[in-house]
C-alpha cells in the first residue's frame, strides 16, 4: 500500500491551479530549438537562478565505488563552459578517491521550480593547480580555513573535535592568507551526453539528449 506521505498524481484540476506557468513555459518549442547543449544549459540555469529559493547551481554527482557500487551526492557547480562542468572539493574524500580510480562521472540538475531537470554523463579531468588557486583564493575565508581543519569522508570523533581544529587552524593563519591544501582541488566532467528534460501535463514529458559527435553534438528526441 502506498505510504500515506507519498502524494497523489495530480488531477487535471491540479495541473490546472498548480503547474499552469510552469506548464506554459515549457510548452514553448524555442526551447528547444538549439544545435550544441552547453549555451541551452546556461539559459536554464539562468531562468533557475531566478526562481529557485536557492542553489540554482546544486547539482548531483555520481559516482562509482571500488566494488562498482554507485555513490551519490550533491555538489555546487562552480563553472561552465564548452569544456565542461566545473566542481571542488576534497581529493581525500570519498568522491575524491572514486574519481581518481573511475574518472567517469554522472551529474543531475532539477529544479523544482521550473519543473525541468538536465542529466549529464561524462569522462572527469583535474582541473589545473592555477585554477584551483584562483577558485580556492576566491572563497571566504572562514571555507578556506575549514578546507584545512576537515579532513573530508573520515571518521569524527565529535563536533567539538572539529570545532577546535577550525579554532586551531584559525590560530595559525592568523595574519596571513589561507593558501589552498595540496589535497583541495577541482575536476572537470568533460560532457558525452547531455539530456534535457521539462515536465508536460499527465507525464507526457520533453526529453532532447545531445550526444558528442567528434567536435559538434547529434541531437534526438526521446520518447517520455
Amino acid at each position: 500500500m502506498t505510504a500515506p506521505v507519498i502524494p497523489s498524481s495530480p488531477t487535471r484540476d491540479e495541473y490546472a491551479r498548480d503547474y499552469a506557468a510552469a506548464l506554459a513555459a515549457n510548452g514553448d518549442e524555442t526551447i528547444f530549438d538549439r544545435a550544441e547543449p552547453i549555451g541551452l544549459f546556461i539559459d536554464w540555469l539562468r531562468d533557475a537562478k531566478e526562481t529557485e529559493p536557492n542553489d540554482a547551481n546544486a547539482m548531483s554527482l555520481s559516482t562509482v565505488d571500488a566494488d562498482g557500487a554507485p555513490d551519490s551526492r550533491i555538489v555546487l557547480l562552480k563553472d561552465v563552459d564548452t569544456r565542461g562542468f566545473t566542481f571542488y572539493s576534497n581529493a581525500g574524500s570519498a568522491k575524491g578517491v572514486q574519481l581518481a580510480d573511475r574518472p567517469r562521472a554522472a551529474l543531475l540538475f532539477h529544479w523544482k521550480s521550473l519543473r525541468r531537470q538536465v542529466r549529464v554523463r561524462g569522462q572527469v579531468e583535474p582541473v589545473s593547480a592555477a585554477e584551483a588557486d584562483a577558485y580556492f583564493a576566491s572563497r571566504a575565508r572562514e571555507s578556506r580555513i575549514g578546507a584545512w581543519a576537515s579532513d573530508q569522508s573520515r571518521p569524527l570523533e565529535s563536533r567539538d573535535a572539529l570545532e577546535q581544529a577550525v579554532a586551531r587552524e584559525t590560530a595559525r593563519f592568523d595574519g596571513q592568507e589561507v593558501p589552498r591544501p595540496a589535497r583541495w582541488t577541482g575536476w572537470r566532467i568533460i560532457p558525452e551526453q547531455i539530456e534535457f528534460w521539462r515536465d508536460r501535463p499527465f507525464r507526457l514529458h520533453d526529453r532532447l539528449r545531445f550526444d558528442r559527435d567528434g567536435t559538434g553534438w547529434a541531437r534526438t528526441r526521446l520518447q517520455p
